[in-house]
């Protein structure tokens, strides 16, 4: 899951945290139904501003405890050499974007129970220090809170649907018992289809019941939980029809090579207008420097292209990732996945023969879908 429109907070074990605008929308309503609602009903007569100010920071502290929990999968990951990109806190809450999937079965399991017995713990220092403030309604009131939903997001998040926590739990479960990971993951987003189907049914009963807000809330859950489970299915259909198929089967050798004195002007004017393309090797002489890409060259304001040169902003050749002719492409479109970019040089025998890009390897997938 990708999120583009997200602001950058700040970095935890060198992970980037970042909030999608979707947050602001979710914090702004939870505290509104926490100060209009909840805490007026369970404690009377506080101040108007009391409960506004007691639900933002409820709300807050709902939200680092969704981080810990997202954090507590990274952690495990890293341990297993798997790279987090970001960890991104949104409207259902937050994801942690792992690059790849894990080694084997233990792997996978520890990854995803990580987050829920984050969450436990939470839950169990929330009450205990509840205990500890009786005499402090407002700090009693939000370590209250924090227990039961720090306990109920454990729950959920064990729910044996793909892609919850508890669906990738009874994956690793299912891929442990028949050591096949495409058929643990089939089976995995399936169920979890059908738990996204529930909660759109029970969505729906509590709408016509007339609980229109908790209705519509337990169906958009739902139909999240079905597209991703959804999305899910489409990623190993991918898999599987790349299975078999090398990055020399894609014919990646009409690339470009640019000098690397030139301009991000002249680069626009007479490579990128004139051919279309997205992604230049920079050489000097017979030197080849690194990568050029056209998100790089977006990145930069117009009115600075006569005066930058391609080697400013180029990727270096010593932090490029490259990948080799005889590289499984399920691989490659990984490589770009883990990197986060859409173009790849490829090496054949030490020696750079050409670039592949996503929409290379997109245009095979969709050539091999037509032919069956």
């Amino acid at each position: 899951m990708r999120f583009r429109n997200s602001i950058s907070i700040g970095r935890i074990f060198g992970i980037p945290i970042g909030l999608d605008f979707t947050w602001f929308l979710v914090f702004v309503w939870l505290t509104w139904i926490l100060a209009r609602s909840y805490y007026p009903v369970e404690f009377h007569n506080w101040p108007t501003m009391q409960y506004w100010i007691v639900g933002a920071i409820t709300a807050i502290m709902l939200f680092v405890s969704v981080l810990l929990h997202e954090l507590g999968h990274s952690v495990i990951a890293m341990r297993y050499k798997i790279k987090v990109r970001r960890i991104t806190l949104f409207i259902f809450g937050g994801v942690a974007e792992i690059s790849g999937e894990p080694p084997k079965a233990s792997a996978e399991f520890w990854i995803a129970i990580a987050g829920p017995l984050v969450s436990f713990t939470l839950a169990v220092i929330f009450y205990f220090l509840e205990q500890t403030a009786t005499g402090f309604a407002p700090l009693w009131a939000i370590l209250k809170y924090l227990a039961f939903i720090n306990f109920i997001l454990a729950v959920f998040n064990l729910i044996p649907g793909f892609p919850l926590d508890g669906g990738r739990v009874f994956r690793a479960i299912v891929w442990g018992i028949t050591h096949n990971f495409r058929r643990s993951t089939y089976i995995a987003a399936t169920v979890g289809r059908f738990f996204g189907f529930f909660f759109i049914f029970i969505g729906v009963l509590r709408i016509f019941s007339g609980d229109l807000g908790d209705g519509i809330w337990i169906a958009f859950i739902g139909w999240f939980l079905e597209s991703a489970a959804t999305s899910q299915l489409r990623q190993q259909e991918l898999h599987e029809l790349l299975d078999g198929h090398k990055v020399s089967d894609i014919r990646y050798g009409n690339y470009q090579v640019v000098p690397s004195d030139t301009t991000l002007q002249n680069l626009v004017d007479h490579h990128i207008l004139g051919s279309g393309r997205r992604s230049f090797l920079v050489q000097n002489g017979d030197h080849f420097l690194g990568l050029l890409t056209f998100h790089r060259v977006r990145e930069v304001p117009r009115e600075k292209w006569g005066t930058t040169h391609i080697t400013e902003i180029m990727i270096p050749k010593d932090q490029l990732r490259t990948v080799k002719s005889n590289l499984p492409l399920w691989d490659a479109l990984l490589e770009m996945d883990r990197d986060g970019v859409n173009q790849l040089p490829v090496l054949d025998n030490d020696k750079i023969v050409g670039v592949i890009s996503r929409e290379d390897i997109i245009t095979y997938l969709r050539t091999l879908k037509d032919l069956g």
